[in-house]
């Protein structure tokens, strides 16, 4: 039996045991200690493999939920920062319904629904898509490097009016390094010294990263809709958000 599946199995015991009433007669033994009512469990588990991962799915869900809970208090709290913060690139400026991505341009879930995600904005011109640039992959040595020029060379391309067109080239390249960043940069006309990103930039950055945190956006992609965060790389879950706030936008 693998390791997860003992864990699993470990918590269930110690689940099920909680669960059942204690005997209160003197000298009974508490259920933690039972051999008995142990052998019962493992028994039950042996006959019913199912319920292992049933008990990890409902533990799953719960926290995912209590997440959910607790990000939703937080997205409300920094609805400015996720929304309206002026240094971000927006798509789609007038449109109605906000989808907020925390993105890193070297994962692979990013790059994946990326397609999707362009498709989304030239199509819905009520989208409002505001990119947060949030590198957070590390290179071998640990460092976060090539995730961080990346942002920085879209943030110089912003300031060159060329976001967009840099944002997808570099998301279009499955394997980016700096001599790749270097070429997309001068694809589009840019001096790829500009990624020497200035200090305001390097704030910016770091204030992605913050907020990231303080609403509990734990990977990449995150998306926000509304109050929602959606914290997979999951389109359909994001256009699920994005047809809730449109009949409440229109309610």
């Amino acid at each position: 039996m693998k390791a997860p599946v003992l864990a699993a199995l470990a918590a269930l015991l110690a689940i099920a045991a909680c669960a059942k009433p204690a005997d209160k007669t003197a000298g009974a033994a508490e259920p933690a200690d039972d051999p008995a009512f142990h052998q019962k469990v493992v028994a039950y588990l042996a006959d019913h493999p199912g319920a292992i991962q049933e008990g990890i799915t409902a533990y799953n869900d719960k926290q995912h939920a209590l997440l959910a809970a607790k990000a939703a208090v937080a997205i409300g709290a920094h609805h400015h920062d996720l929304q309206a913060d002026a240094r971000d690139f927006v798509a789609n400026p007038g449109g109605r319904i906000t989808v907020v991505e925390f993105f890193d341009y070297r994962c692979p879930y990013c790059k994946a629904d990326h397609a999707a995600l362009q498709a989304l904005i030239q199509n819905d011109k009520d989208i409002r898509f505001v990119f947060k640039e949030y590198p957070i992959i590390p290179d071998k040595d640990g460092q976060i490097g090539v995730s961080l020029r990346a942002a920085q060379a879209a943030l110089a391309a912003k300031r060159a009016g060329k976001y967009l067109e840099v944002h997808d080239a570099l998301m279009a390249l499955p394997d980016l390094d700096d001599a790749a960043i270097g070429q997309v940069m001068r694809a589009h006309g840019l001096d790829p010294a500009t990624i020497q990103a200035s200090s305001d930039d390097l704030r910016q950055i770091t204030d992605v990263r913050k907020l990231a945190e303080d609403i509990h956006a734990i990977g990449t992609p995150t998306f926000i809709v509304g109050d929602t965060l959606v914290d997979s790389s999951s389109i359909p879950q994001l256009a699920a958000a994005i047809e809730k706030a449109r009949q409440s936008a229109k309610s």
